[in-house]
């Protein structure tokens, strides 16, 4: 092959390669096109349980989300281990309370119901369950998920019951959790159909899922965003993925699934510290998420395109609030005053 022929194959697999990165370019210029949205809905997602462990009047936060800051649109948890803390034995105080005080203000809500749901360590089974093989352990999760339900099915503030939470997630929770049931959990979701007509949502990560499962067995799509991370290896860092890493995900699962409500059920608005928050200094949680932080992922999560957003970390407002430091209290009171 003589020099010209040679340099002619090169620019031939060159052009090749142009044309391939183009068309790939292309691509992902077309699927990160959304529609923004024209109006964002805004709510919190609420635990009692953290609530408790940051040493906050629970009830009193719960109270000031409704009255002070106007939330309208709440997720809560049915946390096993706080429902059934004996076998057989029910303590449904808490979230009756939560239940009633958001209906009597017109709120709706999201219901959480399964082993694993909002916050550490993921997954919530009280210590007589954790004892139990799998297989006895799947019984009695049945039972109270029947029982949380026929509970609650009659009141008209439950908009969606939420099965598990991020279930097909694999860089949380596996240490408390185990590895997924697949085949369980589809049980889970049937069982929730057949005792209540309402939607069922399923969530998954945001920056690590991969959405498919849990969007293809749901009638609604749940996901977490976080642009503030801290790893003991690295420390603190911030996310590089762009907001049209989403919108490019939510068009993927469209075409391939069908469309379907897609909600931002965990924007996260709260400092992520590797000590227990009581042994961080307030300085340095300020440092972790910031006004500037703040401000700036609420615009992230516009540029998203979801339509629905419920916030994550109102426990920590309150409790930057009850120690002078009002400012991220009031920074999200437009959000909800708007509506």
């Amino acid at each position: 092959m003589n020099l010209t022929s040679r340099r002619l194959g090169v620019l031939g697999h060159l052009a090749v390669g142009l044309w391939i990165v183009g068309a790939a370019a292309a691509l992902v210029w077309i699927l990160q096109e959304r529609e923004e949205a024209r109006t964002i809905t805004y709510g919190v997602s609420f635990s009692v349980p953290y609530a408790e462990e940051i040493g906050i009047d629970w009830k009193a936060a719960y109270r000031a989300m409704l009255d002070d800051l106007g939330v309208r649109h709440v997720r809560l948890s049915a946390y096993w281990n706080t429902i059934e803390p004996q076998r057989d034995r029910y303590d449904w105080s808490d979230l009756d309370y939560q239940i009633r005080e958001a209906a009597a203000r017109d709120a709706d809500i999201i219901l959480a119901v399964g082993r694993r749901l909002p916050r550490w360590p993921e997954c919530h089974a009280p210590a007589w369950a954790q004892e139990m093989e799998w297989e006895a352990q799947k019984d009695e999760i049945l039972e109270y998920m029947t029982d949380v339900i026929e509970r609650y099915r009659n009141e008209p503030a439950i908009v969606y019951w939420q099965v598990e939470n991020e279930p097909f997630l694999k860089v949380f929770g596996r240490e408390a959790c185990g590895k997924l049931d697949e085949v369980f959990l589809r049980e889970q979701i049937a069982l929730v159909r057949a005792l209540d007509s309402r939607p069922v949502l399923l969530t998954d990560g945001g920056n690590f899922g991969l959405w498919m499962g849990a969007y293809r067995f749901g009638d609604a799509f749940g996901t977490s965003m976080y642009l503030y991370f801290w790893r003991p290896d690295i420390g603190a860092f911030r996310t590089i993925l762009p907001p049209a890493y989403y919108r490019i995900k939510a068009n993927l699962m469209e075409m391939a699934f069908g469309v379907k409500p897609v909600i931002l059920t965990e924007l996260s608005l709260e400092p992520w510290l590797a000590a227990h928050i009581n042994d961080v200094p307030l300085q340095e949680q300020i440092a972790r998420m910031s006004i500037a932080h703040v401000e700036e992922i609420i615009a992230y999560a516009r540029a998203s395109t979801f339509d629905r957003q419920y916030l994550w970390g109102i426990e920590w407002w309150y409790y930057m609030r009850e120690r002078g430091q009002t400012e991220y209290w009031e920074l999200v009171r437009p959000l909800f005053v708007a509506q």
